[in-house]
């Protein structure tokens, strides 16, 4: 299958800057898998569009300040530093660095926002531009509180302008708990504490599972063809409690509805076992699910609008096919949703 074939056409207007101005007013395309009937509506919605006893599972994972500013040492240049995930050495960081071309192994830069400083040195170079950096900050103060001191909410490239502090609250669920992602799992942004009332209200059980964002969740497809590309690992880890919610769920052949791509990944890598119970887990997944992939736990798909020819786009066309997904897409441009990680959200059922 070729990437091509997952192309679309969005008018740039459409990708969302801001989020909506209030948390959960977004809109709420349905998409019936069976048939590809699509129908409108507003997130707050979403209870009575599912049915009691459904499982509803979330990705609870919390984003970090990863984005560094500063300057270049000697010299003053510019110089960005984006955290990836913490290296194999006490101390080190996997990093995508800017001016790449000049930060080469024993560049250092500095950082300083507040009062608070933050030293890095490169200390060597990997594939597609990655460096292992090392942090450190003067007279031996805490690094994790510098990070968060001089962090900038990583928000996407499509996202343009500068992040806010309000964006420090608005990028990230209200239910985020374990810090870890360089991106917010978006489809859990919709959901207020009213919302999760009503849903619970409703008879609808949930269960919450962690999947630490990284750079393989968004990373580009760089191939002809889909079977090609390869995805990088992301740590999870399913609780006792989830585990054995998504156990009774199964057994009693009640739909598991996932929240998010990150939370489908994590639920389609799970080890299942010959009874077909699910022991608690962890670990990390390299899951790349595409068209023909078999999906063994996930029934429906709480999920936003992904970019064209991406892995995200192609793990919603396998769960709800091609064609359909994208004839959704064309219908949600049609009436103007608004796309992609601030956007709206499609419930695929």
């Amino acid at each position: 299958m070729r990437v091509a074939d997952f192309d679309f056409d969005l008018p740039p207007d459409l990708i969302a800057q801001e989020p909506p101005a209030e948390r959960g007013a977004s809109r709420l395309l349905r998409l019936r898998r069976d048939d590809g009937v699509v129908t409108h509506h507003v997130f707050s919605d979403l209870p009575r569009l599912l049915s009691p006893g459904d499982l509803l599972v979330v990705n609870d994972t919390r984003v970090f300040p990863a984005r560094l500013l500063g300057h270049r040492l000697p010299g003053g240049g510019a110089a960005e530093c984006f955290l990836v995930r913490p290296g194999a050495e006490p101390g080190t960081w996997i990093a995508l660095v800017h001016p790449g071309q000049r930060l080469k192994a024993g560049s250092r830069m500095i950082f300083e926002r507040g009062g608070h400083r933050l030293e890095a040195e490169v200390l060597s170079r990997h594939y597609h531009g990655r460096r292992v950096v090392r942090l450190h900050t003067p007279g031996g103060a805490g690094v994790h509180e510098a990070i968060h001191a001089i962090g900038h909410v990583p928000l996407p490239p499509y996202v343009k302008r500068d992040d806010t502090p309000a964006d420090r609250e608005r990028y990230q669920t209200v239910y985020a708990r374990p810090e870890g992602s360089i991106a917010a799992p978006t489809a859990g942004l919709h959901f207020t504490p009213a919302i999760l009332e009503a849903v619970a209200r409703a008879g609808i059980e949930r269960a919450t599972i962690t999947l630490h964002v990284g750079y393989g969740t968004f990373q580009p497809i760089r191939t002809e063809e889909v079977e090609a590309h390869t995805m990088e690992a992301e740590p999870f880890e399913v609780g006792a409690d989830a585990a054995a919610a998504l156990s009774r769920a199964r057994h009693e052949r009640r739909r598991i509805i996932a929240v998010g791509t990150t939370t489908t990944r994590t639920l389609e890598s799970l080890a299942v076992g010959d009874d077909g119970t699910i022991a608690p887990q962890r670990g990390e997944t390299a899951l790349f699910i595409h068209p023909g992939h078999r999906f063994q736990l996930v029934s429906g798909l709480i999920t936003n609008f992904h970019l064209p020819k991406s892995s995200l786009l192609m793990l919603v066309a396998a769960f709800a096919g091609r064609e359909r997904v994208l004839a959704a897409y064309r219908e949600a441009v049609a009436h103007r949703y608004r796309f992609y990680s601030y956007g709206d959200a499609m419930l695929i059922l």
